[in-house]
């Protein structure tokens, strides 16, 4: 089988790689790209660990073929620090324990970012139901929650 050759834009660098045409846009970051960040816990898109964004869109990138990349901005977990400096979501997440495994983590906090994008200030209602497709099974979701109210606090004062 042939490869297709991609040419895209991954947290903000142009990045290019061959793929086949039938590898899903998570086994190309974490395999062909080394972005182990999106983690697949179901492969069907019900549990929310591979989420990234995808021209602006929430999307699971077990449900996206890498070839699909082509042309359009892709961000991830690994693009959400500036450095050593935690994006005030990670920052608060840390605050509130909000992560006990990690396999979820990265999802939730792709999920948050794209609800904060859209909705600053948002009520617990929504932060829950704009969360509502990532899954987790050791924290229970109070302290993502919290974690995500203080960091949209933060984020409206900076």
């Amino acid at each position: 089988m042939a490869g297709v050759a991609v040419l895209t834009t991954i947290n903000g660098d142009n990045v290019e790689y061959l793929c086949q045409p039938d590898e899903t846009l998570l086994d190309v970051l974490r395999d062909r790209l080394g972005l182990t960040g999106a983690k697949e816990g179901c492969g069907t898109g019900d549990c929310g660990a591979c989420s990234i964004i995808l021209d602006d869109r929430l999307v699971c990138s077990c449900l996206v073929l890498g070839a699909e990349a082509e042309g359009r901005r892709v961000e991830t977990i690994e693009g959400m620090a500036h450095g050593d400096r935690l994006h005030p979501l990670q920052q608060k997440f840390l605050e509130h324990a909000a992560l006990q495994c990690g396999v979820c983590t990265p999802g939730f906090l792709i999920a948050a970012k794209d609800l904060l994008a859209k909705n600053p200030d948002p009520t617990e209602e929504e932060i829950r139901f704009g969360l509502a497709g990532n899954l987790c099974r050791c924290t229970g979701y109070d302290k993502i929650v919290r974690a995500v109210q203080d960091a949209a606090s933060v984020m409206k004062g900076a």
